[in-house]
């Protein structure tokens, strides 16, 4: 689901666990709108439940000891390590953020070029400052995953380009570090161009890790899975903060994700489910 504010793709991620937890506001939530502009609550309804009712629930968290969270591997680690199976040790800080490019519109075919402040030229440097910015943090993710530009019609020049960036590394300060060269940089090729800039916070998360005791003791049922970070968001990442939680990934042979190239060896899913049976038991059993 999405925001429903000025702009509607603001994304909520893992909003069971922040619904369950408290850590999102349930009238927000339900008036989080899809790309058609239907809301949750409208949605909700429609599906037979009672938006009135969604919102936290302290006594089924009290309820939940620990939480072991099963999830395919989302990057290479398990394919460059040869192995099937890991244990998480943390998620990375990763946050989100709109860069909003403010130029003149006008008229692509009766505007001389050197009379234009189009805000397009410099959303396009910024993309590419966003790369070379980030390969200059080791261990750093920075993306630009979407441009909007308004109005968006190929016979005119934009009055206003926004652009979506997503960082995201281990250390906090190295994320707040990036972002600031980013926004520092793209200040730059906008006044080049005649441009406004500016920068909206969307969503941050801190890097978290997972509980230390439960973690060793899950390498202790399985001592040959090694132990990976993540830079992917999970349902195990918010639980942290209010009881102990862990992960175990299944090893993913593309590597890729978020595209129809992910996915899991029989083999490997028959091994995260017997890994996590495991698991469970030893816990159980303590």
């Amino acid at each position: 689901m999405h925001e429903s504010h000025e702009y509607p793709d603001a994304l909520l991620a893992c909003l069971g666990s922040q619904l369950l937890t408290g850590d999102v506001d349930p009238d927000r939530v339900r008036a989080l709108s899809d790309s058609d502009g239907r809301t949750y609550a409208e949605l909700a309804r429609a599906n037979g439940l009672d938006p009135r009712h969604i919102g936290p629930d302290p006594e089924r968290l009290a309820s939940i000891a620990q939480f072991v969270e099963l999830h395919v591997e989302q990057g290479r680690g398990l394919v460059d390590l040869g192995q099937p199976i890991a244990v998480g040790s943390s998620i990375i800080g990763h946050g989100r953020w709109r860069l909003s490019f403010i130029g003149q519109g006008n008229h692509a075919g009766t505007t001389p070029m050197a009379w234009r402040r189009d805000p397009m030229i410099s959303a396009a440097q910024t993309v590419l400052d966003v790369r070379e910015l980030g390969r200059t943090y080791k261990g750093a993710r920075a993306t630009v995953g979407k441009i909007d530009p308004t109005p968006g019609g190929t016979n005119a020049i934009a009055s206003r380009v926004d652009v979506w960036l997503d960082v995201r590394h281990d250390s906090d300060e190295v994320v707040a570090s990036l972002v600031a060269d980013i926004t520092d940089a793209a200040r730059r090729t906008g006044e080049n161009e005649g441009c406004a800039v500016s920068l909206v916070e969307t969503s941050i998360s801190p890097t978290v890790s997972f509980d230390e005791t439960l973690r060793h003791q899950i390498s202790r049922v399985l001592p040959n899975a090694p132990i990976l970070s993540t830079g992917a968001g999970h349902d195990a990442g918010v639980l942290a903060a209010h009881l102990p939680t862990a992960m175990l990934f299944v090893r993913n042979p593309t590597g890729i994700s978020h595209a129809p190239e992910e996915y899991v060896e029989g083999v490997d899913a028959a091994a995260g489910a017997t890994a996590l049976a495991d698991v469970l038991q030893n816990l159980a059993a303590v």
